[in-house]
């Protein structure tokens, strides 16, 4: 029997971390199509943010964003996870932010099937039955192209300079609210290189994966 003639169960959850231009986004999208299913990127944070009753705006600016007060310790961290004394600072508004995306996460992976692209999705949903986290990435010369192709606007360097910049953000809110590490192949079950090959067989992958995995 092949593969894809297996069902698969009645919710599963497919999270998408990924290194800016790296085309994780693309590919979360393409997953979802061919399997059918939801998928969330911004369209979770425009939602969690009116189930919180906040601004969508707001949401957007401190997206996939540490705190401000301890951005500036995160270089110190050296691998301690602060959610420990952090976690009872409800008055900030950075975690309440954090906390509505991860309810709202909560909610619709108990929906039905869904691609949920970055915002630690894998960490707030690890106790969550049928998940498959994957991460992807590229190497830097790939990435500024994909960048340069939906912003001729910039420079190479200027793009270069974006991926560094967003990489490191991602990487720090990651490391900031979990116990694992960004980009660590220990913290997903499948890392991806999408400079090796093209995004349709990267989905190819990733959807064989599931269904060897969680077909029944």
């Amino acid at each position: 029997m092949k593969e894809q003639e297996k069902n698969l169960p009645e919710k599963y959850v497919i999270t998408v971390g990924r290194t800016f231009g790296s085309g994780g986004r693309a590919l979360g999208r393409m997953i979802a199509d061919r399997l059918g299913i939801a998928f969330y990127d911004k369209e979770l944070l425009v939602k969690a943010a009116e189930k919180a009753g906040m601004s969508p705006e707001y949401f957007e600016r401190n997206d996939e964003r540490v705190p401000r007060f301890i951005s500036g310790l995160i270089s110190f961290n050296h691998g301690y996870s602060p959610m420990s004394f952090y976690s009872g600072s409800s008055s900030i508004s950075s975690d309440s932010i954090y906390q509505a995306q991860c309810d709202f996460i909560h909610e619709i992976a108990d929906e039905g099937p869904c691609v949920i692209v970055g915002r630690s999705a894998d960490y707030v949903l690890r106790d969550v039955e049928n998940v498959v986290n994957i991460f992807v990435h590229a190497n830097m010369d790939d990435c500024v192209k994909r960048i340069l192709g939906r912003a001729d606007s910039l420079t190479a360097d200027q793009a270069r300079t974006l991926a560094e910049r967003t990489n490191k953000v991602r990487a720090a809110f990651y490391n900031f609210y979990t116990d694992k590490r960004w980009g660590a192949a220990s913290s997903y079950d499948l890392t991806l290189d999408s400079s090796l090959l093209p995004l349709d067989e990267c989905a190819d992958f990733v959807i064989d994966y599931l269904y060897r995995r969680l077909g029944r």
